[in-house]
Parts: C-alpha cells; sequence; structure tokens
C-alpha cells in the first residue's frame, strides 16, 4: 500500500479530504488498478463519494487522452436505457427520427462509468455482460453487430447479493464487474474526517457568501458530530453545514444545543447494535426516548447488580449475626433501585434465602430481599433518576452522562416528576 504522504497530491487534486485508512485503502486500489483495463466495481452508502474512484481511475490510466462517460443508471427510463448505453437505428421506435450512437460507440477506447448499475434491467444486463466479455454490442432495431473498445467502472449502493438472491441481478455479471472490488467508507467509520470536511465546508462556504468569520464546533459539539451515524454521509454533512452556516448570523460556534435543532444526535453503539438518544419533539410527547434512556440504565443496573454480587459471596460466611452476610444466588432475580434512603433488593431462588439487615448499630444500610412488585415505566424512571442524582451529589451534567442521557432530557425529567430540590 502506498504511504499515506504519497496519497496526498492524489487528495489534493481530487479535492479529497481525510485520513482515514478504509478511504486510504480505496484510494490506493484505484491508482494500482487504474493502469491496467480490469473492470472495477465500487461499493458504498450513497452519498459517499463513490464518483470519485472511477475519475481518479481513467486520469491515471492509459486512456486519460480519451473520452470519459459517467452515466447514472438509475436516472434512465427503462424503455429508453438500451437506446442510450447501445445506440438505436432511424425508426427503430417511435421518435426514433435518426440514428444514435450509444455511450459505448461514443467511448470507444476511454471509460465510462456506470453509476447506479444496480439499477438495470435484467435485459440490459445481458447485454451488458456481453460487451465486457468480448466487447460486442448490437443496437436497438439493428442485426449488425458492433465492436468497441471501453474499460467500465460500475458503482452502486444497492446490496448485490440480496439483488442476486432476489432475482433481480445477475450473478454471472456480478462477478465479470466485480474483478476489482472497491468499498468506500461510510461516513460514520471515518472518525477525525468528520471534523476535517465540517471544517472545509464551512471554510468553503464562508468564502463563497463573503462571510467574516465561519462557523466552528465546540469540543462537544465535535464529539456529537463524530457519534451521529450520519445517513447521508458526506451529502448530509455538507448541507448541515451550509444550513447552519447561512441561518446562524448570531452564532459561529456551534454547540450541542444547536446540533439539536438540526436533528443530530450522538449514537451510542450497544451489543444489539447502534441506538440514538435524543429529546422528543417539544409538541409533541413519545415514549421512545424513555424506553431508550431505561434500556441504557437497567443495562448498567445489571452489571452494578453483578458486581454486588461477587463482593458479598466473597465475603466471610457464617451464622447469621447482624454483620454477617450469607452470599446472594445467582440464579436470575428481580431488581428494585431506590433513593439512598432505602435499598437495593434482590429475589434470589428459593434454595438460597438470606436475609440483610436494613441497618446495623452504625447505621450502615443493608439490603433486605423481597420480591419486587410489577413497577410503572414512569415509576422506574423516577427511581433510576433519583439514584443518579444522589450518586453524583445532585450534579446534572455528571447524572445525565451517567443516565447516557442529554442534560437537556434529564431537566426536562427532573421537571416532569418534580424533583428540582434535588
Amino acid at each position: 500500500m502506498m504511504d499515506v504522504k504519497e496519497l496526498q497530491p492524489i487528495k489534493q487534486r481530487y479535492g479529497i479530504v481525510g485520513n482515514c485508512e478504509a478511504l486510504n485503502h480505496a484510494l490506493d486500489t484505484a491508482l494500482q488498478v487504474a493502469k491496467t483495463d480490469l473492470s472495477v466495481l465500487i461499493t458504498g452508502e450513497s452519498g459517499v463519494g463513490k464518483e470519485i474512484i472511477p475519475r481518479l481511475i481513467h486520469d491515471n490510466s492509459l486512456r486519460r487522452m480519451r473520452k470519459y462517460f459517467a452515466i447514472n443508471c438509475g436516472s434512465i427510463p427503462e424503455g429508453t436505457i438500451d437506446s442510450e448505453l447501445f445506440g438505436h437505428e432511424k425508426g427503430a421506435f417511435t421518435g426514433a427520427i435518426g440514428e444514435h450512437e450509444g455511450y459505448f460507440g461514443a467511448a470507444d477506447g476511454g471509460t465510462l462509468f456506470l453509476d447506479e448499475v444496480g439499477e438495470l434491467p435484467l435485459s440490459t444486463q445481458a447485454r451488458l455482460l456481453r460487451v465486457l466479455e468480448n466487447g460486442e454490442y448490437i443496437r436497438v432495431g439493428s442485426s449488425e453487430v458492433r465492436k468497441t473498445n471501453v474499460r467500465v467502472v460500475a458503482a452502486t449502493n444497492v446490496n448485490i447479493q440480496a439483488a442476486i438472491r432476489d432475482g433481480k441481478f445477475r450473478e454471472d455479471l456480478y462477478y465479470r464487474l466485480n474483478t476489482i472490488p472497491i468499498k468506500m467508507p461510510p461516513l460514520r467509520e471515518r472518525g477525525e474526517d468528520i471534523i476535517l470536511l465540517f471544517k472545509m465546508f464551512a471554510m468553503e462556504i464562508a468564502k463563497k457568501y463573503q462571510m467574516p468569520q465561519y462557523i466552528t464546533l465546540s469540543p462537544d459539539a465535535e464529539e456529537i458530530m463524530k457519534r451521529y451515524k450520519w445517513p447521508g454521509n458526506i451529502r448530509q454533512l455538507k448541507n448541515v453545514t451550509e444550513q447552519m452556516s447561512i441561518l446562524l448570523r448570531d452564532t459561529r460556534v456551534i454547540t450541542p444545543e444547536i446540533l439539536s435543532d438540526y436533528e443530530i444526535w450522538p449514537t451510542i453503539e450497544e451489543k444489539g447494535g447502534l441506538v440514538r438518544v435524543g429529546r422528543p419533539d417539544a409538541d409533541s410527547h413519545s415514549y421512545q426516548a424513555e424506553r431508550e434512556m431505561l434500556f441504557q440504565m437497567i443495562n448498567a443496573l445489571h452489571r452494578e447488580v453483578n458486581d454486588l454480587k461477587q463482593q458479598l459471596s466473597s465475603m466471610p460466611q457464617g451464622p447469621m449475626s447482624p454483620t454477617t452476610v450469607m452470599p446472594i444466588s445467582t440464579a436470575p432475580s428481580v431488581v428494585s433501585v431506590a433513593p439512598a434512603s432505602t435499598v437495593v433488593s434482590v429475589n434470589p431462588s428459593a434454595s438460597s434465602h438470606a436475609t440483610l439487615h436494613d441497618h446495623h448499630a452504625d447505621n450502615t444500610p443493608y439490603a433486605e430481599e423481597y420480591v419486587e412488585e410489577s413497577l410503572s415505566i414512569e415509576e422506574q424512571e423516577k427511581r433510576l433518576i433519583i439514584r443518579a442524582l444522589e450518586k453524583n451529589r445532585g450534579r446534572r451534567k455528571k447524572a445525565a452522562e451517567e443516565l447516557h442521557i442529554s442534560e437537556r432530557t434529564l431537566y426536562r425529567k427532573i421537571k416532569e416528576y418534580g424533583l428540582d430540590e434535588m
């Protein structure tokens, strides 16, 4: 693989910003394959910048002095796609008042970039496979076989393997296109590149509209930007940066509060996948945020209970006394969280019953076993919030971080449950 410094001139030439390993690998692969005539299939989500790769390949190939065409296969109607790609004869169909050469004829000796190749109809896929295999094609309305020498680079954001299973894409065409695969990484996996791209877009917009200063991100806002999942990738980042640059005339420093107004919330990676944590709309109440918050807190609570079990199990065992604690069973239990004035209670299996006294002579709180009655979501949520506030001595920012929710959400919950005095 080329050194990062060797890739820098290429990045500057094509306006590529970023240093993540996956991006560098894609650029390095493109440069290595450029000197050959092998077919290339570029995969990646919409908006990741796949169109840069075929241009880079063509400009660094032996065909760079010949024509280069970029065709979006998804934007051409199914009824005319064959004519656009392979040409047609005069009178081949209604409206064909003359001959049409088609892209494969016009690009002879050059490069064709077929974007969204997964959208091609099956009949067109068969024609494309023939061109790739032996360079032959037939115009619409003709029986004459023509030859062309075209290098094909294709791209798609479609899951081709799923399309093959569904009978929407030819497997033999996939393997013919996929001689050299190149995967462009999604923006959410590019880490610090997100901040670099934001700065570039902000400076470009400020220069374009002659603004005295471009917008910047606060440290907390940078972290949120890096943790957001960016479903629209680079295209979405550019649009958001443009909106904030134009509309936020009174401030040039972007804070987490401002990002939330643009629906930019952090994502937390759990075992079950990406979970968005944020506040619901002010004008409507949704329990989605509450459910997500509870899932986060319950997971943390389970970990603490397991730690408590291990600590109790390691304590000396003997006849029951106010200073002796029996180990708690490792069987599944029901957990309840209460303020510090109450206790954490565990319901062990019937085979192991141990009673921990409420208070010792020195007023040290102990846990008492009991079967927890079913509590509503609101009651469980209130207790978890109280516990976090007491643990962090009323510091709401720390409590919000422990609960994995925003400070705004915590403030709203404190007011909703009448906990303002805590």
